[in-house]
């Protein structure tokens, strides 16, 4: 029975559902700290498993300095990378400013955590949140010194229980050592750059200086260098190392290590002023000469496997020739011929092994005088200029729109879609030409016509297809300038006509195909690869590119070698040339480029300076020819005990000779020109089944014959017929207009006297014609016989005889004309479709 009124019966309602909701809170509650305490028993648990297994460390493992070693191709041992000749500095010799500027970079609670600190732990993944990726790592100098010591192992091997090992070795390694004794070992570890190892060899060698006489810039720059020595080297990247310099001493100032005065005198110091010359024991002539290769090497296994060679104690074996990459260190610097005329001109050079994508040498400057210097080979952001041709319009157009290498294009006066102009090299225009002629020629307006045609959109799927990626209006994009320029590395320019030599296969480029690591882990490498472009495209721009060394490239041409390959240059603005002091009746340019390729390898080389804009560093028309010579030198060397062998032509592709600049092509016809023939290439089934007419001779008509019928006043006229087959017909014109056309052999002509008649009579087939035999009538003389004769483009009616018969209407009558006609042979005089 229900009792008391609706609100009454409501207000209990509500009273009775609250302890409901609070007692549904603490299930909640409770059941969430129960998750949490068995997570943590499980977090634990498995902690506690995978410290129990982990490795032991030793005072020596600790004190010691792994080494990694340097393999070549035929697995010979050609460096070692460790700390052999470093001075060990005790917990004694930490100067306060070293350590001061260290832990402010690195572990600024390094004195008050027990070797792992959990705080900085939740602020550097906070940190890592916030950015969306890894910006900062919870690791404290004691976990560095562990891995440093003993986790050199591949990128599989950084899991949850190798973070564990790592922490628990830690903690253990904070009881038995106090943190002054720590921060040494920590400080004998690590490296500098340019081979040196130990916070101690550093000071000497970069400052010439013990440990206790470094400055505050000195030790702001020793404690900057570890995270990236090679990149921020201060011998070959001042810059990158003052950067790196300066915001230790920020941190420094923040954190109130340093103050104001201290801070600027400091970051004034120029990094120039307090580095002393590196010496022979520190930089050899092996490291000079493998420099930009072993550049490449530590980059690739930081990649792939997360592991830095100079600490990890690797085995690293590479695709590195020791002989060509000392060949190729001697010809830039003068050894095999006076290549080069000064010491300041820059080179880079990359030479690709066409079969694996192996990079055989590597060159990344010359003159240089540090390890891990500048590496222009795999860094340099320059034009390539007309290189780029094969690979941004002419190859996009074969591939996507069937080309064929006799294609028409017309060199002419030319704009760019908004109007601006573009000019070839010489400033001149060659009118038609086939896309085989204007490639090997380095035509600029065939080029962005080709680009125009196959659409921009197209190309750069083209070349992201070989790793290019072209920057414009910065975003990745191409534009039409890229026809005939654009940004890209030797090793990327030579992947790329490796991808040519190698039927249209790219392989990214790798210098590294084996590392064990420390822990005995093998890992194996081979080139990633893909059909980048058809074996046709691939194949056509070979057959081109033949003509260029000799014809167009003088200096890069090798007697008995097949090989290919494309020139390059740049141009300066008119206010650069104006910046240079020179005006443009003199030849400049900024950077010389040659591309070529054998079935075997491919070879890029570059020269020019690093700042083209200083007086004097341009290059002159001869030597924009350098990279023709390093080119010589190297391919002839490379390939002195390698058969000659050539490309095959693949089974996509024909052959079929053609009359040139015809459109769409056409076959030649009997009487086109020698010099308008040639042999040209197309993707299998499209070559041209019609012949041209614009030479095709035609036989004049035969037994053309005219009679003169009195009674009915007609010119009776009849010829041969055509044979049963022919698709041409007949054309007969009086006195130069036409009366009739068709395949008739006969027709009358009213011709009432007196009166002056011409009959013309041709064959006519399409837009191709014969000569035209002609017959006069003049019935006003005493003549009584037609005139038959030939008549072509160039011969004019005054030229022919004429034939007189009596007027009918005169008092003396004759009987009608009967007699033959002579028949006279057709001569083709000249070569014209139209007379």
């Amino acid at each position: 029975m229900v009792t008391g009124s609706r609100v009454e019966r409501n207000q209990y309602k509500k009273r009775s559902q609250k302890p409901n909701k609070k007692r549904w809170i603490k299930r909640i509650i409770i059941f969430m700290i129960g998750l949490g305490t068995l997570l943590l028993l499980a977090g634990g648990g498995l902690f506690t498993y995978y410290a129990m297994s982990a490795p032991e460390i030793s005072k020596e493992d600790l004190r010691g300095q792994v080494s990694s070693k340097i393999f070549d191709r035929e697995g010979q041992l050609i460096k070692s990378l460790g700390g052999q000749n470093r001075d060990l500095m005790s917990a004694e010799e930490i100067p306060s400013l070293l350590s001061d500027a260290v832990l402010a970079i690195e572990d600024a609670r390094f004195f008050k955590h027990n070797g792992v600190d959990p705080i900085r732990i939740l602020g550097a993944a906070f940190a890592n949140l916030q950015a969306g990726n890894i910006q900062q790592g919870g690791s404290t100098i004691t976990q560095q010194l562990v891995k440093l010591s003993v986790f050199s192992t591949d990128f599989e091997d950084q899991t949850l229980e190798r973070k564990a090992q790592e922490a628990w070795l830690s903690l253990g390694i904070e009881q038995e050592y106090d943190k002054d004794e720590i921060l040494a070992l920590y400080l004998n570890k690590l490296f500098y750059s340019n081979n040196v190892y130990g916070a101690k060899t550093a000071a000497k060698t970069f400052f010439g200086k013990e440990l206790n006489e470094i400055n505050l810039a000195e030790a702001a720059l020793l404690a900057g260098l570890p995270q990236a020595p090679s990149q921020n080297d201060p011998y070959a990247f001042p810059e990158n190392a003052k950067e790196r310099r300066d915001l230790v001493l920020d941190v420094m100032l923040n954190r109130k290590m340093i103050n104001e005065e201290e801070y600027e005198s400091a970051v004034n110091t120029p990094i120039a002023d307090m580095l002393q010359p590196l010496n022979e024991d520190t930089v050899s002539e092996t490291d000079l000469i493998i420099d930009a290769y072993l550049d490449n090497v530590a980059q690739e296994v930081q990649d792939k496997m997360n592991l830095n060679i100079f600490t990890d104690g690797l085995e690293v074996y590479t695709n590195i020739d020791m002989n060509a990459q000392k060949h190729l260190y001697e010809t830039v610097h003068n050894k095999h011929g006076q290549i080069f005329p000064n010491d300041t001109m820059q080179t880079a050079v990359s030479i690709i092994d066409v079969d694996t994508g192996q990079l055989y040498a590597l060159l990344g400057g010359r003159n240089q005088e540090v390890a891990m210097g500048l590496n222009r080979a795999s860094t340099l952001n320059r034009s390539v200029g007309s290189t780029i041709k094969p690979l941004s319009a002419y190859g996009p157009a074969i591939e996507y729109l069937n080309y064929s290498t006799g294609q028409l294009v017309v060199d002419e006066e030319y704009q760019y879609t908004n109007g601006d102009e573009i000019y070839n090299y010489d400033f001149d225009y060659k009118g038609k030409q086939t896309i085989r002629e204007a490639l090997s020629g380095s035509r600029n307006i065939p080029a962005l016509k080709m680009l125009q045609k196959v659409g921009l959109d197209k190309a750069y799927s083209f070349l992201q297809k070989m790793d290019i990626n072209l920057m414009n209006n910065d975003q990745r994009e191409l534009v039409e300038s890229n026809a005939i320029g654009g940004e890209m590395t030797p090793i990327q320019l030579s992947a790329a006509y490796a991808t040519i030599a190698n039927y249209g296969v790219y392989q990214q480029p790798y210098t590294v195909n084996k590392v064990v690591t420390q822990a005995g882990t093998v890992q194996e490498f081979k080139a990633e690869e893909r059909q980048a472009m058809k074996d046709s495209t691939a194949y056509m721009l070979i057959d081109i590119l033949k003509g260029v060394p000799g014809d167009f490239a003088a200096a890069a041409d090798i007697n008995g070698l097949h090989h290919a390959g494309k020139t390059g240059t740049t141009n300066y603005t008119k206010d650069q040339l104006a910046q240079l002091g020179i005006d443009s009746s003199t030849y400049a340019a900024p950077d010389g480029w040659y591309a070529g390729i054998s079935p075997q390898f491919a070879v890029t080389s570059w020269v020019g300076y690093d700042n083209p804009l200083e007086a004097g560093n341009y290059l002159s028309l001869e030597e924009t020819r350098i990279p023709q010579e390093i080119y010589h030198e190297m391919m002839s060397f490379l390939m002195k005990d390698v058969p000659k062998t050539d490309w095959k032509m693949p089974d996509s592709v024909e052959q079929a000779e053609i009359e040139k600049y015809t459109d769409p092509i056409k076959k030649p016809s009997a009487s086109t020109p020698k010099d308008l023939r040639s042999k040209e290439l197309f993707i299998k089934g499209s070559q041209p089944a019609q012949v041209s007419d614009n030479y095709r001779a035609i036989e004049a008509p035969k037994g053309f014959d005219a009679s003169y019928d009195q009674v009915t006043q007609e010119i009776v006229s009849n010829w041969q017929a055509l044979p049963d087959n022919s698709t041409a017909h007949f054309e007969l014109t009086l006195n130069g207009t036409l009366i009739y056309s068709g395949k008739d052999t006969s027709y009358r002509v009213s011709a009432p006297a007196p009166g002056y008649y011409e009959l013309g009579l041709k064959i006519v087939d399409g837009s191709v014609s014969s000569d035209t035999l002609i017959i006069t009538f003049d019935l006003s003389t005493e003549a009584n016989e037609p005139n038959t004769t030939s008549l072509d483009s160039t011969t004019s009616t005054e030229e022919t005889s004429t034939t007189s018969v009596e007027d009918p209407d005169s008092s003396s009558t004759t009987d009608p004309i009967e007699s033959t006609i002579p028949q006279t042979s057709v001569e083709n005089l000249i070569n014209n479709p139209n007379p």
